[in-house]
């Protein structure tokens, strides 16, 4: 079965924004609201040594969603190719959801009531077409496709690096899917963000 996720090269990201305006624009995002969210991650470290890099987080596709399972009436569901998605018409407001997702990338639509989040605008992928973050992305930082397919762009993309420099945000049990490329030259991967005002996190590094 398909796990179609997004992969995002942090080494080109310039923390643009683009890919948050594109999907507002898209999907009709409720002013805000953000399926899309551009994290600043830093500055950590000590001078020389410091880091700050643009994190873009959104629905990480999990193996074994959390939002999937604890919801009540299945309005949290996965469709035919496997991607997470949310039925408004099932959606009862509960927000049991929000509060299991890990990584916070869920939207409470107060005009409609429901829960939202990101699609990976499926009503463009099964045209052919790009998600809209990926498609404006003026970098070309942002990749999607199957990751269990070897030809697709994501893997076509990873397969250019090591496996020290592909990341996942952490895995609290459901093994995220949205892959971060991101090489020492740029420096240190935190995997760990917790926001503190506007688009600014606090960083916590990798543990061994």
């Amino acid at each position: 079965m398909a796990h179609n996720c997004i992969v995002v090269n942090l080494d080109r990201c310039t923390g643009c924004f683009g890919c948050e305006v594109a999907c507002k624009m898209e999907n009709d995002v409720a002013l805000g609201q953000r399926w899309s969210k551009v994290f600043t991650v830093g500055p950590v470290g000590e001078y020389p040594d410091m880091t700050r890099y643009a994190l873009p987080t959104m629905c990480q596709q999990c193996e074994d969603a959390p939002c999937v399972s604890v919801c009540p009436t299945g309005a949290s569901y996965r469709d035919k190719d496997n991607v997470v998605l949310v039925n408004k018409e099932q959606c009862i407001g509960c927000k049991y959801c929000m509060m299991a997702c890990p990584y916070g990338v869920r939207s409470w639509n107060e005009a409609e009531g429901c829960v939202e989040k990101c699609t990976l605008c499926g009503h463009l992928t099964s045209q052919g077409k790009q998600p809209a973050c990926v498609k404006s992305c003026a970098a070309g930082a942002r990749f999607y496709g199957d990751l269990d397919d070897p030809n697709s762009e994501v893997s076509k993309e990873l397969a250019k690096y090591d496996e020290k420099d592909i990341h996942v945000l952490r895995d609290a049990g459901n093994k995220p899917a949205t892959r971060y490329i991101m090489t020492e030259k740029i420096g240190t991967w935190y995997d760990r963000v917790e926001p503190r005002g506007g688009h600014q996190t606090a960083a916590y590094p990798v543990e061994d």
